[in-house]
């Protein structure tokens, strides 16, 4: 019985060493040569356990540099991708963050160690559930999570300072744009095909200005999708 116990504790702790040696290697071999070097964002990567943000059958690609799917039109981003993003939007621990589609929670638990507080979004209940456990148990207390629809944000806790979106759109709604401050910023992939372009947007006078930031794809959210025009 003892020997059990010995030997089950020895093999969780070599799984521990193996995941956070795979975090290095996901921050050497796919973050740092992005041209993602800002310490935050890399403390962050290093820190937060993405091993343990996604259903038990993909712990084992949690690190892989692609997005991983937790159904058909949602997936956690692969880290060049969020890295990117963070890259692009640069956070300040002064700043509220609203966290589309955060999924269980690990874009979240990221942003959360940058920023002063993070709202997360989520509508499959299922997910929200997860990622309010999930970020209570690693300690995220700046970081609250509202399950509803993604494309309607979270009006009550606006206006933001910045908005990720984690996941493809083809048009932003408007309501999501009214919950950004003006001078605040934006990241979102925006889906061409079976193509995608990250864009960061900066919201002046009450409009958005988008600027190509860099290549990636993802599924279009629900409620991102572009109206189909009616022709007879």
């Amino acid at each position: 019985m003892c020997q059990n116990l010995t030997i089950d504790s020895e093999r969780t702790g070599s799984l521990m060493t193996n995941f956070a040696d795979r975090r290095r290697m996901m921050v050497d071999n796919q973050v740092r040569p992005s041209d993602v070097t800002k310490y935050p964002i890399i403390e962050a990567l290093l820190s937060v356990e993405r091993e343990n943000f996604v259903p038990q059958a993909l712990r084992e690609a949690a690190y892989l540099g692609e997005n991983l799917a937790f159904s058909k039109d949602r997936v956690l981003l692969e880290p060049r991708t969020l890295a990117k993003m963070l890259d692009a939007l640069d956070i300040t621990a002064d700043e509220l963050v609203l966290d589309l589609g955060a999924g269980m929670g690990y874009s979240s638990a990221v942003i959360a160690q940058m920023a002063q507080a993070v709202i997360a979004v989520e509508e499959d209940e299922t997910l929200a559930r997860d990622a309010e456990t999930l970020l209570a148990e690693t300690g995220v207390v700046n970081a609250v999570v509202e399950t509803g629809p993604i494309a309607a944000g979270a009006p009550q806790h606006g206006p933001y300072d910045v908005i990720t979106v984690e996941g493809a759109v083809e048009v932003v709604p408007q309501a999501i744009i009214d919950q950004l401050k003006d001078g605040g910023r934006m990241a979102a992939i925006f889906a061409d095909g079976n193509l995608g372009t990250v864009r960061i947007g900066l919201k002046v006078n009450g409009q958005m200005n988008w600027r190509f930031s860099f290549n990636a794809s993802a599924p279009v959210l629900a409620g991102f999708e572009r109206e189909e025009a009616f022709s007879l």
